[in-house]
């Protein structure tokens, strides 16, 4: 854990102390801390943390920044170049296309956690789960029968819509990366979302996400036309004609 980090979130009154980690991954880690509810409006939060440059596990992201127009020729070198200042830069890229992206989302309405404060290393978001146990990823989580699996595998769908219609595709959506907490599935882990308007790639990535996800619910005996699925959720934001469910019938936008 990287104290350098804590120490931010502890002088800003943000968290009062780090409870237990959740989760350590290719990019970071995920603790529980004990949040200050008058600043945050929370008693517990998630506190993900990346890794120092040397640590991590920086996969080849062109395909996620294809669009992306970064103005000075320095730092476009660099980040072809993979030079220490390129790796910085491509940490902070990583951590703020996060950040910006659960703010978009959050405020949007898809489930996902809502962003709290963020740094150059570090996003404090709301907490699914309660003290005793964290929301289980949707891998982990038992379902019950062919009707629950409908509804998880029908929640999910529902947000891959909503996410399109802000014009976000998640760009590595599974099993891993969907919480489920008392019924209701929300999507973490943001940093490779893509913006459907400039990345050239966002029509496969959504196909992948759609077929990981056919993937696991087909192991629940749920099936869809996967590829079907994405291309018509394709056409129609092409068209402008995807609107979510939940916002038909309410006359222009």
């Amino acid at each position: 854990m990287r104290d350098d980090v804590i120490e931010h979130f502890l002088d800003e009154g943000l968290i009062e102390r780090v409870l237990r980690p959740l989760k350590h991954g290719k990019e970071g880690s995920v603790h529980l801390v004990r949040a200050n509810p008058r600043t945050t409006g929370e008693h517990l939060a998630a506190l993900k943390i990346f890794h120092r440059l040397d640590q991590r596990d920086f996969r080849d992201e062109s395909i996620y920044r294809d669009g992306e127009w970064i103005k000075e020729r320095r730092v476009r070198v660099a980040l072809e170049k993979k030079t220490r200042f390129g790796r910085e830069v491509q940490g902070a890229i990583w951590v703020n296309r996060e950040w910006e992206t659960l703010r978009l989302l959050s405020e949007t309405g898809v489930a996902v956690p809502r962003p709290i404060e963020a740094t150059e290393d570090a996003i404090l978001m709301t907490y699914i789960g309660d003290e005793d146990q964290a929301a289980p990823r949707l891998h982990e989580h038992r379902v019950a029968d062919r009707e629950e699996a409908e509804d998880l595998l029908g929640q999910v769908l529902a947000a891959i819509e909503r996410m399109l219609f802000r014009d976000v595709v998640h760009g590595d959506l599974s099993a891993y990366n969907l919480l489920v907490w008392q019924g209701t599935v929300t999507v973490i882990d943001f940093p490779q979302a893509v913006d459907t308007k400039k990345n050239r790639h966002a029509p496969a990535l959504l196909e992948r996400d759609l077929r990981r996800i056919g993937e696991h619910f087909e192991r629940q005996g749920v099936h869809r036309p996967w590829s079907r699925l994405a291309s018509d959720l394709w056409t129609a934001w092409e068209f402008a004609d995807l609107v979510p469910e939940e916002l038909r019938g309410m006359g222009p936008m």
